[in-house]
């Protein structure tokens, strides 16, 4: 199956988009009717389109508290990714009015969608009301979410790498390690692979490693991209790379290049792994007996500094945009407003659902879901992240299996040298077309 970013990207129109694109910035309010004109019925009912997530479903719990405020029905819609992506391509290229809000991946989506002229630009709106206070948005969250130099979606569930570890295991050894030399040595210790015992599970999937690797990356003073060409060939994204794919060939579980998310997180959770590096989001996968035994063993730490320190991503892996096209923006927008404000965030980050917002994360009732250890974790996390953790580019999808082609070279033992410098090369080629097509 082709990426989502590839999909959108074979079925535009360039010429169309840009268009689109400046006719959506110039717009001075929002408006109840689309770019092609039309009013919606006034019984019209909202309609948001989300990924099946436990933030949507905790908005869908308290629709009736919105409907009654806005005096308009709500339908909601929850998908797979998948089926999310599908139906995206199929509305917005028709410019369809049948959604409103949309439930979108800032940092997989909105830089196609921008271009494509599908999102409604929503600088004027979120800078323009103090009691909203856009500037409460953590900075990296924020920053990710402005296209062009206009805020085209608003974050709503955010998420960090956390180093999961076993308690009982590291007591002895002073703790959890600080440091990526620190991870590099206790699990080589720990490993006792011919027992199937592993010093570190991690994502190793061409693709899928690359969100999770991406805070090595910058730990080592690398980055994706470096004054708009690949930093991938560098010697500090080489020595990330060498240092990933040595960590999971040495004291890693076997098949590891085929580990995403659902393979590597229950090798850790059945308690077969020492250390596990993945997003905070998943944290409650390893207290729930159902699925684990290490819950009460489970320990939670900061990303390990590498030689450029601990930079960890702190990424909005969720985020509200409005369809451009949508005949109820303004409506759409009250429900943005709604949805992200900070009595909403505040409430749901105090049911252990992750915001966007420094108030939130600075008041201690809202952390009390969080076991404590990982709450502290998470903030430091927050307080040091970049808002990132793949390519910024308009093929996402295509741009990590270039990027990707390294890490699985590293995890098979072979040299990462050499692989490296032709997927440094591959990925400028990529980078060229890249922004042609951005200029188009």
């Amino acid at each position: 199956m082709r990426s989502t970013s590839s999909q959108f990207l074979s079925r535009r129109s360039f010429g169309k988009a840009a268009a689109g694109f400046a006719a959506a910035a110039g717009m001075g309010s929002l408006g109840a009717c689309s770019s092609r004109g039309g009013t919606a019925p006034a019984d019209a009912p909202l309609r948001i389109m989300a990924i099946n997530h436990v933030w949507s479903q905790a908005i869908r719990r308290r629709l009736k508290e919105f409907e009654s405020r806005a005096g308009r029905r709500v339908s909601m819609t929850l998908l797979t990714a998948d089926q999310l992506s599908n139906s995206y391509n199929v509305k917005l290229n028709a410019s369809g009015t049948d959604v409103d809000v949309m439930m979108i991946r800032a940092l997989q989506d909105q830089s196609l969608f921008g271009l494509n002229g599908w999102l409604t630009d929503l600088t004027g709106l979120v800078k323009g009301e103090t009691a909203y206070d856009w500037e409460d948005f953590q900075d990296a969250p924020r920053e990710v979410s402005v296209t062009a130099g206009k805020v085209l979606s608003v974050p709503v569930v955010t998420e960090r790498p956390t180093l999961y570890y076993r308690k009982d295991l590291v007591e002895g050894l002073g703790g959890p390690p600080r440091t990526l030399d620190g991870l590099r040595e206790m699990s080589l210790e720990l490993a006792d692979r011919g027992r199937n015992f592993f010093g570190f599970v991690g994502r190793g999937q061409r693709n899928g490693a690359v969100s999770q690797w991406s805070s090595f990356l910058y730990s080592f003073g690398g980055d994706f991209i470096v004054d708009g060409a690949s930093g991938i060939g560098s010697p500090e994204a080489v020595a990330a790379y060498a240092y990933y794919g040595a960590l999971l060939e040495r004291t890693g579980p076997p098949g590891a290049t085929n580990m995403s998310l659902d393979q590597a997180m229950p090798v850790f959770a059945q308690g077969k792994a020492a250390f596990y590096v993945d997003a905070d989001a998943i944290y409650s996968n390893f207290l729930d007996p159902k699925i684990s035994t290490v819950g009460e063993t489970v320990g939670f730490a900061p990303f390990p500094a590498g030689p450029a320190g601990a930079r960890p991503h702190n990424i909005p892996s969720w985020s509200l945009g409005i369809n451009r096209f949508s005949l109820l923006r303004d409506e759409a927008w009250e429900f943005v407003r709604w949805a992200s404000g900070p009595e909403m965030v505040a409430e749901l980050q105090a049911a252990g659902i992750p915001g966007a917002r420094r108030s939130a994360w600075s008041d201690p009732k809202t952390l009390a879901a969080f076991p404590p250890e990982l709450a502290a974790t998470m903030r430091t996390n927050a307080e040091r992240g970049i808002g990132y953790d793949r390519p910024q580019v308009l093929q996402v999808g295509r741009s990590r299996d270039i990027v990707g082609r390294p890490l699985v070279a590293g995890i098979l033992g072979k040299k990462v040298a050499p692989v490296a410098r032709d997927a440094d090369a591959e990925f400028n080629d990529f980078l060229v077309r890249d922004n042609r097509h951005r200029e188009s």
